[in-house]
Parts: C-alpha cells; structure tokens; sequence
C-alpha cells in the first residue's frame, strides 16, 4: 500500500465524532438486521455501481491538538470520506460523484464543527450544485458521509431529497470518531422506502490511511469486487 500520512488531533469534541478519535479505531459494520429493510449483501458482479461522498477536508490543523481530519497523499489533501470512496470506487470499478454544496464551509477544524452543529440545529439543508445526470445507469450506489454530532451531515438530507432510488440497492457508509452510523443508516432508509438499503462499512478516522484492506475484504463479502 502507499504510504500516506494522517493528520488526527485529539479535538475533546466526542460530540462531533466524525472529528474526534474512538477508543480501539477499528473499522466496524454494524450487522444488518438491525434494519428491518436491510439485507445482508449487496448485489452481483455484474452491477452498475456509482460512489457519491461528500467530504471536507480541512485547510488547517497540522498539529496534534487541532482535531483535524484528513489524510495526506502524495502532496493531495484529502477528507477522510473521500479517502475511503476512492478506495471503494477502486475496488469495484464504480465510478465517484463528489456532493458538493453551494455553501462552503470552514477550513478551520473549529470553526467547521461549531457551524456543523449550527446547520444541524437549524435543519438547514443545503442547495448542491454537483447532480447525478444519469442515475438510471446505476443499480448500486455507495453514499459517504462523515458522522457529523451523532448524524449524517445536513447535505446528506439534500441529497437524498433530491433522489428516488427506489429499486436500486442503496449502501451508506461513513467515517466516524467513535460513534460509527449513530442512526444514520434508519434515517436513510425512512427516506428511501422503496430502495434496498443495506448498511455498509462505518471506519474510525484513525483507521483510514490503512483501510484498504478492510474495505477489500468487506465488498468481496458483498460480491462487489471487480474481476
């Protein structure tokens, strides 16, 4: 694997999880039939697969008692979110779609997690200026998303009012600080009651710059693997 460094600092923030490190840090799933509309696998090799994530890498926080999270590649900063779906979009062939909001939101890992909470608190969800033009081609899609104060990030919400994916098998997947999905994953499947909904591969933010083996192993139990 190439060698990359995460930058993570200890926040003191458990409350944002997805910008704060978990005791352990080890990815995890969380067994679907905890859902009663999610299956245990995904679907076939032979399926059109799409990876949408949205992500926010933050611009500052090189130190360890800044909180940030971010992975550094090959002189590219990338969000942890982002980091993963690459890694997923690699293994199966999928092709990514970045969520990108009208809005742009702080740099700053402190300023970032106070206007996160602000958003969520105010139920604002954001206009996106990135869409799916081709939806129908795609029978799985992989949704990203950090866990943002025990949630998925109000450009989630959008997200998923702007689709109907009915029919189409829809996996969630997060990076996290301890709380992994929280209940993201019912709050996704309340939204889309006519897709198949099938909870997918939650990892703790320490553990993604050496992920890809576990998100190997974990979409070949899905029989989601490229030949």
């Amino acid at each position: 694997m190439k060698k990359v460094c995460l930058i993570i600092g200890i926040a003191g923030l458990a409350a944002v999880t997805s910008l704060c490190v978990p005791k352990g840090g080890k990815a995890e799933t969380v067994e679907a039939s905890a859902l009663k509309a999610a299956e245990t696998s995904a679907s076939s090799t032979d399926s059109k697969v799409l990876v949408a994530y949205f992500t926010w890498p933050e611009t500052d926080g090189v130190d360890a008692s800044s909180g940030a999270s971010r992975v550094v590649a090959h002189g590219k900063v990338y969000g942890n979110t982002e980091y993963i779906a690459g890694m997923i979009a690699e293994a199966t062939g999928g092709d990514l779609f970045a969520i990108k909001t009208e809005r742009n939101y702080p740099g700053s890992h402190k300023e970032l997690i106070d206007e996160a909470k602000r958003e969520a608190e105010a139920g604002e969800h954001p206009r996106l200026v990135t869409h799916i033009e081709n939806l129908k081609d795609y029978d799985v899609i992989f949704v990203g998303y950090p866990n943002w104060w025990y949630d998925m990030p109000m450009a989630i919400y959008t997200f998923f009012e702007e689709y109907d994916f009915s029919g189409k098998t829809v996996i969630p997947f997060c990076t996290h600080g301890g709380s992994r999905f929280s209940r993201s994953v019912e709050t996704i499947t309340g939204m889309e009651k006519n897709a198949r909904v099938v909870r997918g591969l939650s990892v703790a933010g320490r553990d993604v710059p050496e992920a890809r083996q576990t998100v190997r192993n974990w979409l070949e139990k899905q029989n989601l693997l490229k030949h």
